[in-house]
């Protein structure tokens, strides 16, 4: 059977990042695990649960799923998984994980596996930042010289104010567009295009939440090969 592991933040997930690749993938019948840095049920964030913002119907059916689903409910730790007992790893986005998800030593060794190993990698949005910190086993930082996509420096411009305050007040720590770009990435984000994936040998990337279910279709496919 196919194996999945998503890594989903304890500060904030954007949910539709989430959901539409679980869905996905277990409509496909694989085998799905969720994780967290500490192993606590993932948090929300609750904008991607805001019917203005993502739309009612989007919103209420986010809403079940996290709520609802057993899988999200009961997460492993992080540092308990194994990137080879799984044929993909998945790390949804969301602000909330430029605090944990992507500072996390184990998150960023699941990745260096998946990617050293014989697995696919999906990172989406906000959780490409994880890229920047993530170093293969030589030492190089992932995704130096791949191209990729993500939440882009145009959009992050329009959230948070002159300060690099979101509107919860919390300071953003790090516009993921510049920390990936320093890090080798060749970065586009498509804003021309509607969705934005893009698929560099065992990495996939996304842009953002409208690009969450070709990424998962993408995703999908890749694993069918």
């Amino acid at each position: 059977m196919t194996r999945a592991l998503f890594v989903v933040s304890e500060e904030g997930y954007w949910g539709e990042e989430c959901v539409e690749p679980l869905e996905t993938l277990s409509n496909a019948g694989i085998e799905i695990t969720v994780a967290t840095p500490s192993g606590s049920p993932p948090e929300i964030d609750d904008r991607s649960l805001d019917p203005d913002e993502v739309g009612e119907e989007t919103a209420e059916h986010v809403r079940d799923v996290h709520e609802n689903d057993e899988r999200l409910n009961d997460p492993i730790p992080t540092a308990q998984a194994d990137a080879a007992n799984y044929d993909t790893v998945v790390f949804p986005g969301g602000h909330g994980t430029e605090w944990d998800v992507n500072q996390d030593s184990d998150a960023r060794r699941l990745l260096r596996n998946t990617i050293d190993g014989d697995g696919k990698a999906l990172v989406v949005c906000h959780a490409l930042g994880l890229l920047a910190f993530a170093r293969d086993g030589d030492g190089e930082f992932i995704v130096d010289g791949r191209d990729v996509t993500g939440f882009p420096n145009e959009w992050e411009a329009n959230i948070v104010d002159e300060n690099d305050l979101m509107p919860s007040g919390r300071k953003l720590p790090y516009w993921v567009e510049d920390e990936v770009i320093a890090a080798g990435g060749n970065w586009d984000a498509e804003l021309d295009q509607d969705t934005s994936v893009t698929v560099d040998g065992d990495l996939l990337t996304a842009r953002g939440p409208g690009s969450s279910s070709a990424a998962a279709e993408t995703l999908l496919s890749e694993l069918e090969r």
